[in-house]
């Protein structure tokens, strides 16, 4: 009986060491493959120089990285306020034109395409200009400075203040990679770097040594360079527009508007209310310190450039886009929602953002129109001074919200903060130009334009 039993037990004995054996030879197979993979990963199959500007030659030795990179030529994605799509952001919201009468955005404003397509769109936009009748492009070429790898090169061949030095058209035959790996990468460690000196200039103001940055932290450094509120110090290097961060006093709001306030400086002069204006930049990096997922040591790149596997290999996915388009990798690796729920919360932050934004908007054009009013009441500078400081830091509140873009998300109390106080502003500006229309005999309605597309 015992025989038989151990007779039908040898197949299956058989069989199963035949199945343990197959499944270990595989195994060992595919960790030899992945190993392989490796190293092939991460030998360089091409050399190149420090300053190399082409992403093709870069993507020899990163084939993943070039490709998901190049993968930001796709622009399909569209989310409810935002997406890939070039859009006329005046046509959208004609409001923008008033708020920036008499200055280039309200010539042309678009919704950005992202990294790719970043040259392109800098040389068709109008308000970079162009020669004409002999006359220079009315922009520095400072312009160039976070639109491509090209701009490290020129920059060490020729100097940093050369470099920022004539009008942009100077320099731009120079100016023809896109942006991408030697912005941001080490040609020889792949270590990630600071290559353009704003932000290392800034830091060593602020008594900080950005080389003593950890690894994650550079992971939103990088986009630090360029992701910023900035503007051209014309004092610094005679005959240069010279790119500077204002932040001496701070990273905050407030502290960019004191640090311009203290020198004076504005970037135009309203041409209808005259206020001295101040035109923010995309002050996304500074808006996201004050955000929780910074707070949580969260950067820029683990949501925006998330890790992704293919072939065993681990590598950060560098088509960089809206976490919403990727919620997957970018969201549900730490938050285990739905995916529908953690898009609709993005959701329900923007639309209050903007609901109250938006409210900040009609204040400020009615600001900007009486304003003009009172100008052709006769009203003097004296009596319009108070008046034009507070249009210009409620008007610089409303835009430091909308020009970060992402707020709304990365640092939505903040950004409900900063849009409440422009509000005040805004009010208040407009509680003594009723005063002074009081004084000067004037108690009509003010006749305000119907705002209904762009031309107006």
């Amino acid at each position: 009986m015992s025989n038989n039993k151990s007779n039908k037990l040898h197949p299956i004995l058989f069989f199963g060491t035949m199945l343990v054996v197959f499944f270990l030879g595989w195994l060992a197979s595919t960790i030899m493959e992945r190993k392989a993979e490796a190293v092939f990963a991460y030998t360089p199959q091409v050399e190149h120089s420090e300053m190399e500007p082409r992403n093709e030659v870069w993507g020899k030795n990163f084939p993943r990285e070039f490709e998901t990179y190049y993968d930001t030529k796709d622009i399909s994605f569209k989310s409810k306020y935002n997406g890939g799509a070039m859009i006329d952001m005046l046509e959208v919201d004609p409001r923008l034109v008033v708020l920036w009468a008499g200055y280039g955005f309200s010539k042309d404003y678009n919704q950005g395409r992202g990294h790719y397509y970043a040259l392109t769109d800098m040389r068709n936009t109008l308000r970079t200009g162009a020669p004409i009748d002999g006359k220079a492009s009315p922009m520095p070429n400072t312009c160039w400075t976070c639109k491509s790898p090209d701009v490290p090169r020129v920059m060490k061949e020729k100097g940093v203040a050369e470099f920022y030095s004539g009008k942009w058209q100077e320099k731009g035959n120079e100016i023809v990679n896109i942006i991408g790996c030697a912005d941001c990468h080490d040609s020889k460690t792949m270590e990630l770097k600071i290559s353009r000196p704003a932000l290392v200039e800034a830091f060593e103001r602020m008594g900080k040594d950005i080389t003593k940055a950890t690894h994650q932290e550079m992971r939103s450094l990088v986009c630090a360079q360029c992701h910023v509120e900035y503007y051209f110090d014309k004092k610094k290097v005679p005959g240069a527009a010279y790119l500077t961060f204002p932040w001496d006093n701070g990273l905050t709001c407030e502290d960019a508007e004191k640090y311009y306030d203290d020198m004076n400086f504005k970037d135009w002069t309203h041409k209808l209310s005259k206020a001295p204006m101040l035109k923010t930049q995309h002050p996304g990096y500074e808006v996201y310190l004050t955000g929780v997922h910074a707070k949580r040591g969260v950067s820029c790149a683990d949501c925006h450039m998330p890790y992704k596997n293919e072939g065993g290999m681990k590598f950060s996915d560098h088509k960089i886009q809206s976490p919403l388009n990727n919620v997957a990798n970018s969201c549900q690796v730490c938050h285990r929602e739905e995916t529908k729920s953690l898009i609709e919360d993005v959701y329900e932050r923007q639309d209050r953002i903007i609901h109250n934004r938006d409210r900040l908007e009609e204040l400020l054009v009615r600001a900007h129109v009486e304003a003009k009013k009172a100008w052709e009441l006769k009203a003097t500078e004296e009596e319009m001074k108070d008046i034009l400081i507070l249009i210009r830091h409620s008007q610089w509140r409303w835009d430091y919200a909308a020009a970060s873009h992402g707020g709304s998300f990365h640092s939505p109390v903040e950004i409900g903060r900063i849009i409440a106080t422009g509000i005040d502003k805004a009010q208040e500006a407009r509680i003594k130009l009723a005063r002074l229309f009081a004084a000067k005999g004037f108690n009509e309605e003010v006749a305000y334009p119907e705002v209904k597309n762009k031309d107006l």
